[in-house]
């Protein structure tokens, strides 16, 4: 297998092989012409999206400047999905998210993962879990989604949350560690 097939099957992989951060340059330099463009030139940074993502589930899409991701081609995002500033991902596994979301300022989703032994992290070792994100979500700003996650339909994140586990459908979320709070709908 190479290192990247390794990456997209949740195996340990190496961070550092040359195909890996050939395409790590080359979505950086997509990121970097999206970012630059001007706020008027909505055009030009839906064409840039539809090449960088792996799936967008329609034409209504708006992702406020700046944007960052790793590979982009991971992120798959449905109709109507709006992301603003800042919005962070991290893809080296799948990120999947549903039509109708919404996503608050500095909002991060990481996939990768590391050694918490200094040795086996400094060999450059990752692997990486997919994160799920279902329909009419709400992730208020600055909510971090770590690797692994699911988070059910109908859900609100409150700002500020760290999103270790899952989060069931029809539920308000907060905190450090998120944790459900209320229940709004019944699915």
């Amino acid at each position: 297998m190479t290192e990247k097939q390794k990456m997209l099957a949740g195996e340990i992989y190496s961070a550092i092989d040359p195909q890996l951060m050939k395409e790590l340059r080359q979505t950086r330099e997509l990121i970097h012409d999206f970012n630059a463009l001007r706020p008027s030139e909505q055009q030009a940074m839906k064409d840039i999206l539809f090449r960088l993502l792996g799936h967008i589930g329609d034409d209504n899409i708006i992702i406020n400047q700046p944007f960052h991701c790793d590979y982009g081609s991971q992120i798959s995002v449905g109709k109507g999905f709006f992301a603003n500033f800042n919005f962070t991902v991290l893809d080296e596994a799948p990120v999947t998210i549903g039509d109708d979301c919404f996503i608050g300022p500095n909002v991060s989703i990481y996939t990768a993962c590391h050694s918490t032994d200094p040795v086996e992290r400094n060999s450059r070792q990752e692997w990486a879990l997919p994160v799920t994100i279902g329909n009419n979500v709400w992730i208020g700003g600055s909510v971090t989604i770590l690797p692994g996650v699911t988070i059910g339909d109908n859900v609100t994140i409150g700002a500020g949350s760290v999103v270790v586990s899952d989060i069931p459908s029809g539920t308000v979320a907060v905190g450090n560690p998120c944790h459900v709070v209320k229940r709004v709908i019944d699915n």
